[in-house]
Order: structure tokens, then C-alpha cells, then sequence
């Protein structure tokens, strides 16, 4: 049994404007024993942290861990040794950034989430939906108008975002061997996307009964569906076959942010990745067909994260960048920062970002029974969002699970 005690942490988690009083933290194997002023412990490991500013780990609760290029048709043909080999080091990379949980959007498998678990990959906390449910010619189906090659090897290659899936037998069971394979909710490309060569925003491929179908499977083994989405009518159409949560969004009318806030539906915005892709994607490989669907969702996007915020929606910090554009995770930060208060800002990363991946008061908290996910920054971010960037330098200590991924040597 290893007990830490870490004393004088000013907490910010962003259910407040002001960070704490100092607090004594308790960690007991791993996992968080008491928090308070006045908490004593017998201990084996005393960490002062006093002047610093002390948070849960962060929550990215939109990346593609596989996304090894922008070029994902590219990426869906490398070796699968490669594309784990390249996976490692930017999950590695996000952990260092100050991310100990991360939610995969489509392609990280049960092999990468093990790697991590076992120790042989440094990474943050991964939960996934494993391949994401796409359809002939939607988004992820990255063959092209002149290529009629049979995709079925999509399912198979780690590189590979999704999988194709036709009619209601074959979502069904795609939908089941995802889960059964370890995917722990469904991922459907309900929407056209920016990636993808043949797919417009606001392509409805899959049918209604297609839809339904994916959310029946994902019930039935206790879990939820979620979409990639963007127009309000692709939205609407997934609400109303039972989607609990949304991708994106930037197209979302006022009609619908009110249904969702009404009905507790999360909301996971990806701001920053139209922001770099608009700046750059060219330069990381993102094919000129995709490079031009970058402005019908740019600009909406940050207005819609206005009215999301006023009207009360629960919504998750999402970076969704792909290659060496994965460098930039943490500048949604400032960027929502512009639209929406610090705390916010800073809740859609912790407690809010819990909520979207089910698991409140376990991550996003610094709270008897969580993870010992913490994070201790040199300075306030209520009142410097960019504190939070910079590749994790201003971060002296990231932990995770009680372990310290890196510790300054001021702390020791």
C-alpha cells in the first residue's frame, strides 16, 4: 500500500471562478483516500505544492490516437506494427500534455487501450468505440469516385478510422463485433465530413432504420450511440433515432440546442481542428478536396459554442486533429476562451468531460473514490487558459493513477 500526501493545492476543476483554499490531498493506491484542509495521513511520499495551482487531470474527449497522418486514406493503408509504433508516441505525447483520460472517436482497438493499461505504452486513460460505423461512400470511406476496390479490409487495419457497413444486417453486426471486440459505445458517421473525398456536410447515407438499428445494439449491451454530426437536420434525424450524444455540432440551430439542453444530450465541439486545418491542413497531407470543406463549418461553429453555453449544454473538451496537427490538443483551450468564460472552459475538460464519457466521480474531480489523475500548474488558468498549452509547460507535475509522469525537480 503506497500513500502520498500532497498539501497546500489551491484546487481549480471549474465548478467554480476561484480556486480553493489549500487543500491536503490523500492518495492511496492510485486512487484518491480523503481531500480537505485540515486531512493528516501517515505517508510515504510528501509533495509541497504550494503556489501552484493543482487540477484533475485533463479530458480530451474527442481524438483519433491512429490518426497518424491528415491523409487518412494514406494512414488506413499503413502497417498496423507502424501505425501502433506512431500511436504510441502521440499518445505519449498527449499524457504529457497534461491529458490522463482521452476518448477515441473511431480506429484505437482493445490492443492499444491493453498496451496502455499493461504499461508498454505511456498514454492517457483510453475509452473507445473501435472502428466508427460508416457507410459506402459517407465519411471514412476514403476510396475516392474512381475507386471501386471492396472495403471490407477496412475493419481490419488499425490505421483505418471505420468500417463500411450497408443496410440493417451488416450495421447490426458491425455494430456488435465492436463491441464485442471491445468498444465500450458506438460511433456512427451520421453526417458527411471534412476528411473523406465523397461526402458533402450534411450527406444523410445511413437510413433511419439504419440509424435506430445502431442505437437498439448499443442499448442492448448497456451503452450509448453517438454521431458525428454537423447540419441541424442530420442532427435532429440522430436525436430522433435515439443518439444520445454529439460530435461537433457546428451547425446546430437554436431549436436543437434547446432540445439537447432540455434533454441532457453532451455536445463535444472541435473548435481548434477547422482552425488548423484552415491554417495548414494542406501542409500535413489533407487532401484540396477536404481543405475546401473547411469553411462551411468553421465560423458557425464558434458562434453556436456562444448560444450552446448560454442555454445551459453540457459540452466536452474535443480537440479531433490529425498527424503532426496533434501538437496543437491543447489550443482549444484559448480558443473557447474567446466565446466562453475560464471556467467553462476549463469544466468541459473535467467534470463536464466526465459526464459525456460516463464516468462521473471516477475522472474530472479531485474527490474521495476518483482516480488520482492530477495536474499542478504554475499559475492560475481562471485567469491564463494559455497556461494550459505549450506541450505541458507549465505543468510541474502530471500524475496519473497516483504515479507522477513527470515531476519537476523543485518538487522532489
Amino acid at each position: 500500500m503506497t500513500v502520498i500526501l500532497l498539501k497546500h493545492a489551491r484546487i481549480v476543476d471549474g465548478t467554480t471562478t476561484e480556486p480553493t483554499e489549500p487543500m491536503t490531498i490523500v492518495i492511496e493506491n492510485g486512487m484518491i483516500r480523503d481531500v480537505g484542509p485540515g486531512v493528516t495521513a501517515n505517508t510515504d511520499e510528501v509533495l509541497d505544492l504550494a503556489g501552484l495551482t493543482v487540477m484533475p487531470g485533463l479530458i480530451d474527449c474527442h481524438v483519433h490516437v491512429i490518426a497518424t497522418t491528415a491523409n487518412l486514406g494514406l494512414n488506413a493503408a499503413l502497417p498496423s506494427s507502424l501505425i501502433a509504433a506512431r500511436s504510441s508516441v502521440l499518445m505519449r505525447n498527449m499524457l504529457m500534455r497534461g491529458f490522463t483520460t482521452v476518448r477515441d472517436l473511431g480506429g484505437a482497438d482493445r490492443g492499444l487501450q491493453l498496451a496502455v493499461e499493461e504499461g508498454a505504452f505511456a498514454g492517457p486513460r483510453l475509452v473507445i468505440c473501435g472502428k466508427a460505423l460508416s457507410q459506402t461512400g459517407g465519411h471514412t470511406d476514403y476510396r475516392g469516385p474512381y475507386d471501386s476496390r471492396d472495403a471490407s479490409w477496412y475493419a481490419q487495419s488499425l490505421g483505418a478510422m471505420g468500417r463500411i457497413c450497408d443496410g440493417i444486417p451488416e450495421v447490426q453486426r458491425a455494430a456488435r463485433e465492436e463491441i464485442k471486440n471491445g468498444a465500450q459505445f458506438v460511433k456512427a458517421m451520421a453526417d458527411g465530413g471534412v476528411s473523406s473525398p465523397s461526402d458533402p456536410v450534411g450527406y444523410l447515407v445511413f437510413s433511419v432504420e439504419e440509424l435506430k438499428a445502431m442505437v437498439e445494439v448499443a442499448r442492448s449491451f448497456g451503452t450509448y450511440a453517438t454521431g458525428h454530426l454537423y447540419t441541424d437536420e442530420a442532427i435532429v434525424r440522430a436525436l430522433d433515432c435515439g443518439f444520445e450524444c454529439i460530435e461537433h455540432g457546428n451547425l446546430i440551430s437554436d431549436a436543437t440546442i434547446a432540445r439537447v439542453a432540455r434533454e441532457g444530450i453532451p455536445v463535444v465541439p472541435t473548435n481548434i481542428t477547422y482552425d488548423i486545418l484552415a491554417k495548414s491542413g494542406a501542409e500535413f497531407g489533407l487532401p484540396p478536396e477536404s481543405v475546401a470543406k473547411i469553411a462551411d463549418v468553421r465560423e458557425a461553429g464558434l458562434e453556436r459554442l456562444e448560444k450552446m453555453h448560454e442555454a445551459g449544454v453540457v459540452m466536452g473538451y474535443g480537440s479531433d486533429l490529425l498527424g503532426g496537427m496533434q501538437t496543437e490538443q491543447s489550443g482549444e483551450f484559448p480558443l473557447r476562451g474567446r466565446y466562453i468564460p475560464a471556467d467553462a472552459v476549463i469544466r468541459s475538460a473535467t467534470a463536464d468531460a466526465a459526464k459525456v464519457l460516463r464516468m462521473e466521480g471516477r475522472i474530472g474531480t479531485i474527490a474521495p473514490g476518483a482516480y488520482a489523475d492530477i495536474i499542478a500548474v504554475d499559475g492560475n488558468p481562471l485567469k491564463d487558459l494559455d497556461l494550459l498549452t505549450r506541450q505541458g509547460a507549465h505543468m510541474p507535475l502530471i500524475m496519473k493513477g497516483g504515479a507522477a509522469v513527470k515531476m519537476a525537480a523543485s518538487l522532489r
